[in-house]
């Protein structure tokens, strides 16, 4: 689409147009966010939920809080989403060839546009919201993964994305009120937890990564040794999440069943990390992790 065939579009005097303009733009938003809505929308719209609960806000306040966090974690995800995708399109071919960039329905020009636009947007809201920092950090983390090449090497992307929480857990606390201790030790274990176990995701994509040059956990150690490492580390999650965040806050009934039903969760996905190995299980099995961060993130609201 030309700057000429853009503007005779959208022209002020043509509400139509410009309707129709922005409804295109949303649906295309949704086309590179919608995979990752419960991993990177969702739970920190959730520790809002918390923050408000922490701060006393009331109704008014928390959805003005949930409406900012909406348009900041929607550009969060969009910004990641357009530049992983940009510089990942043969890799989609063979893992995600659902994706807008390999159906066609976009052009490589028109993302990269949209990418620069996003990342123009995401630091003027996290400016005028107070967490320009976040946002920052949180841009010079997609640059380094996705521009840079950080992702190609498991360790560098384990420690990004681990990165990638921080920012983005700290930001929706940010959103409603200053950072406190217990807060922090939240943040802190979640983003050690997704460093140790986002390999997981890789299960799903081997071909593809194979194929891109990249050298995930699974490619470097082999699948069946990062089955049993992977299944272990769920497996222990639970006692980890018991002894460092649930049991210094008392065990109080709200506690004991987060503490259960994350417990739950873990232990389902050791299972079917050891016993369920296509490609399609393997993508499930990923999902259920971002449920357990969501969970994770849900139970702050009733535990902090």
């Amino acid at each position: 689409m030309t700057m000429r065939t853009l503007s005779a579009e959208t022209n002020p005097a043509e509400p139509v147009a410009w309707l129709r303009f922005i409804l295109r733009e949303l649906w295309v938003s949704w086309r590179f966010v919608g995979g990752d809505v419960s991993s990177a929308v969702v739970p920190p719209l959730l520790f809002i939920g918390a923050a408000s609960s922490h701060h006393g806000l009331g109704a008014g306040e928390v959805l003005g809080a949930l409406g900012r966090g909406l348009l900041y974690f929607w550009l969060f995800a969009y910004a990641f989403g357009l530049s992983n995708q940009l510089v990942g399109v043969e890799e989609d071919r063979v893992n995600k060839p659902h994706r807008p960039l390999v159906r066609g329905e976009v052009s490589l020009r028109g993302t990269r546009w949209r990418w620069v636009a996003c990342m123009t947007l995401l630091t003027l809201v996290g400016w005028a919201f107070g967490v320009w920092e976040w946002a920052l950090m949180w841009q010079l983390i997609i640059v380094v993964h996705n521009e840079v090449g950080g992702a190609k090497r498991w360790w560098a992307k384990n420690l990004l994305i681990a990165l990638g929480v921080v920012t983005q857990l700290a930001a929706a606390w940010e959103l409603v009120g200053p950072l406190t201790e217990v807060t922090w030790r939240w943040i802190g274990v979640l983003a050690s937890v997704v460093f140790l176990l986002v390999s997981l995701q890789d299960l799903r994509d081997v071909e593809g990564d194979r194929a891109s040059g990249r050298k995930t956990f699974p490619l470097v150690f082999g699948e069946k040794r990062t089955r049993y490492v992977l299944g272990t580390l769920f497996g222990l999650l639970p006692l980890i999440i018991h002894e460092v965040l649930m049991k210094p806050l008392g065990l109080t009934p709200a506690v004991v069943a987060s503490d259960v039903g994350l417990a739950a969760v873990s232990w389902v996905i050791a299972a079917r990390v050891m016993g369920w190995r296509t490609r399609e299980a393997d993508h499930r099995t990923y999902l259920l992790f971002t449920y357990w961060y969501c969970l994770a993130l849900l139970s702050t609201i009733v535990v902090l």
